[in-house]
């Protein structure tokens, strides 16, 4: 009897210890395959050289990144202007990549029809900027695209707790909005992670992307934060190789 005790014992052991190496291993993988995952690369048009446009796009095409960042401002949410209709026409017929438009404006619903005409793959609201924003996301969506939301640097992330599970992206500004070629602020890395647990936790499938002083260095620290999607400008566009650039920062 007591030796029946122990083989039982021990084949409970045995299969407790099987189940703790599954566990493992299953861990393991899941965290292999968050690693290895390659970051999306949006580069910034407002780096673009405007005197040449039509040689940058034609660089965006051959090139490996994912998206095309646009920014759109009005002068009233950010203090400058950037690109009216006619050059996001012509952008949008010379570019073969899916269109990530984002609105620096005060009323950034006003603009759903322009952008959709565009044919833009992701729409991009601020929090700041929308006084509904669960009737803005699904306004959005309504119209076939991605719907995202900004958050500027001061805005805490608790904040999307009730709307994460509706979002197809964040975009979280490591710089004021309004400028290109600032300096990253360090603080947005403690946010991707804040937010890579919010989006864990309630299930969500948005994608965390960052959005100023982006460059290899800060990629690695965003990356292993646990970003999804990179935009760059100054480092892509002013570089000697924006092809080499581009995938470093994808491989990231």
């Amino acid at each position: 009897m007591a030796q029946n005790q122990q083989a039982i014992s021990g084949t409970g052991h045995f299969y407790s210890l099987l189940l703790c190496i599954s566990t493992l291993f299953v861990l393991s993988s899941h965290i292999k395959y968050k690693n290895d995952m390659a970051q999306i690369v949006s580069p910034s048009l407002l780096s673009a050289n405007f005197g040449n446009l039509q040689e940058d796009l034609k660089m965006i095409n051959s090139s490996s990144c994912e998206w095309l960042h646009i920014d759109i401002m009005d002068g009233v949410f950010v203090p400058n202007l950037s690109f009216g209709p006619p050059v996001l026409k012509y952008v949008a017929e010379l570019c073969e990549k899916p269109l990530d438009v984002h609105l620096m404006v005060v009323e950034p619903m006003n603009y759903l029809p322009a952008v959709k005409n565009l044919g833009a793959k992701i729409m991009n609201v601020h929090y700041e900027a929308c006084a509904h924003l669960h009737r803005a996301v699904t306004q959005i969506k309504d119209a076939g695209m991605m719907a995202g939301v900004t958050l500027n640097p001061s805005t805490p992330v608790h904040l999307l707790k009730d709307i994460i599970h509706e979002l197809d992206l964040v975009l979280l500004m490591s710089v004021n909005p309004g400028f290109g070629g600032q300096k990253f602020i360090p603080h947005t890395v403690n946010k991707v992670r804040e937010l890579r647990e919010l989006i864990d936790s309630t299930g969500s499938k948005a994608l965390i992307e960052v959005d100023g002083g982006v460059n290899v260095e800060t990629g690695k620290l965003l990356a292993a934060a646990g970003s999804d999607a990179l935009v760059a400008g100054n480092a892509v566009f002013k570089d000697a190789d924006p092809h080499a650039v581009i995938s470093a920062l994808r491989a990231l």
